[in-house]
């Protein structure tokens, strides 16, 4: 390595460990990942970027923004490291890379606009400020994710969404790209060659990129955990970041494993495959003709849905297309032939502050008959207590054999009953920024991811 080079790396070394620090000094709660990113400089880039592991920097433009305003390497350093506490480079998913980039840009520029630090302060442009309320209408807190749900829904120019970009734009994000590129690449390399060294070279950059995430995921916990502490000492500024961490880091789970809560394990009329062996089965076929000498049992125990109530909250704040949404997942998953007995008891409650509607279904064809003519009705104020006092009237007139629980679809602006039913109970909220802490410890919480229908389970 040649003295130049080398000095290179210096400078940029010295510049980015006095952003770190003075980043310190301001934001204490950063503690531990203000020490998450290694340094590298990296001149396949123009610009500065993260992959989650280090710090990749052009030292030309990093020695430029710091000589023009050490607040915008400050910012810089900050920006990236929210995306890291946030794991925005590696929720890509099957989601444009191009609008999340975007959208993650304005979830992050928009926490450093609100903080009212000498350190990251710069005047925000009328652009940004226009952005920040339209999305406000509709989001409670500037996610990545609503940001990018809000955003697909309009339709942008070439130039309007170049616009848009540079209005954000801080850190290079080719370094994401380049990760999930790795990846597929790992992937190929084992479909198409079995060498045992490309196998396990796969392995390992799966296995580190899994590493890496979860690493920032206990960095963002802890990070959590830090600014409870000195919320007082933020005051405002803690409120919206403190509101984001507790979104990100809850677990996320999938939502049919979720449903799994709900099954029941009975004997079903069924051939059982797994209780006899075949050896035995087809050597008496070929032996005696038309005689095995073990037969198929007739019946198998089987994990499945058998009886189960489903509340629509119907108030005037659940949406009609989120309701229909969310049926539509549930019920596509009820339908799958692994999930139903051949007769369910599955009643369908519709309810806003009392049940309008109860509807019973008891196989398949019931289900696909309700979607068919499905109407929201009811449009009152919201109290959950009704429904529990309706569904105890069921069981006390043997309505139910084993009813196993209850799912309420709701916006989670209602009552709570004071008492715990003799069934599991979930409480399914479709706001993905839903934190209400009024849920009754006995109930299961659930968010619903908003474009995946998958859930964050926070159970008591």
């Amino acid at each position: 390595m040649n003295e130049n080079h080398q000095r290179l790396i210096q400078i940029g070394n010295a510049i980015l460990n006095a952003s770190r620090n003075e980043l310190y000094l301001s934001l204490r709660f950063l503690d531990i990942a203000l020490s998450g990113l290694q340094y590298q400089m990296n001149l396949s880039s123009l610009y500065v970027g993260t992959d989650g592991e280090k710090v990749l920097f052009n030292p030309r433009y990093l020695v430029e923004r710091y000589q023009s305003d050490p607040v915008l390497v400050n910012r810089l350093y900050l920006h990236m490291l929210l995306h890291c506490i946030f794991r925005h480079p590696f929720h890509t998913g099957e989601r444009d890379p191009a609008l999340w980039g975007v959208a993650c840009d304005v979830a992050v520029e928009s926490i450093i606009d609100s903080l009212k630090l000498k350190a990251t302060h710069l005047v925000v442009s009328d652009r940004r400020r226009e952005l920040y309320a339209e999305l406000k209408q509709d989001l409670t807190v500037l996610s990545a994710e609503g940001i990018y749900r809000k955003l697909s829904e309009k339709t942008f120019t070439p130039q309007g969404f170049g616009r848009l970009q540079l209005t954000f734009w801080v850190d290079d994000h080719v370094f994401w790209e380049q990760k999930k590129e790795d990846n597929k690449n790992q992937d190929q390399n084992d479909q198409n060659n079995d060498n045992q060294e490309n196998e396990d070279d796969s392995v390992s950059q799966q296995e580190k990129q899994k590493q890496l995430e979860e690493k920032w995921q206990q960095i963002g916990e802890k990070t959590e955990t830090n600014l409870e502490t000195f919320s007082k000492e933020m005051g405002e500024n803690a409120g919206d970041l403190l509101h984001l961490l507790k979104i990100e880091n809850r677990e996320k789970y999938d939502y049919r494993r979720f449903l799994e809560k709900f099954v029941t394990l009975k004997e079903d009329l069924r051939v059982d495959e797994d209780a006899y062996d075949y050896i035995f089965y087809t050597y008496g076929l070929s032996l005696y003709g038309n005689m095995p000498l073990i037969e198929a049992l007739e019946y198998k125990e089987v994990k499945k849905i058998e009886e189960l109530v489903i509340a629509i909250d119907t108030s005037e704040s659940c949406e009609g297309e989120t309701v229909q949404r969310f049926l539509e997942e549930t019920f596509s998953i009820l339908k799958n032939n692994d999930s139903f007995f051949h007769k369910t008891n599955i009643h369908l409650l519709q309810c806003d502050a009392k049940v309008q509607q109860d509807t019973l279904i008891t196989s398949q064809e019931d289900l696909a008959d309700y979607m068919e003519h499905f109407r929201l009705i009811g449009s009152g104020g919201t109290d959950f207590r009704p429904v529990f006092t309706y569904v105890e009237e069921l069981m006390e007139e043997k309505r139910f054999q084993n009813l196993k629980g209850l799912i309420y679809f709701t916006d989670g602006y209602g009552t709570f009953p004071r008492r715990r039913p003799p069934y599991e109970t979930a409480f399914v909220f479709f706001h993905e920024d839903y934190l209400d802490l009024n849920v009754p410890p006995w109930a299961m919480k659930v968010v619903l991811g908003p474009e995946d229908l998958s859930v964050y389970d926070k159970e008591n």
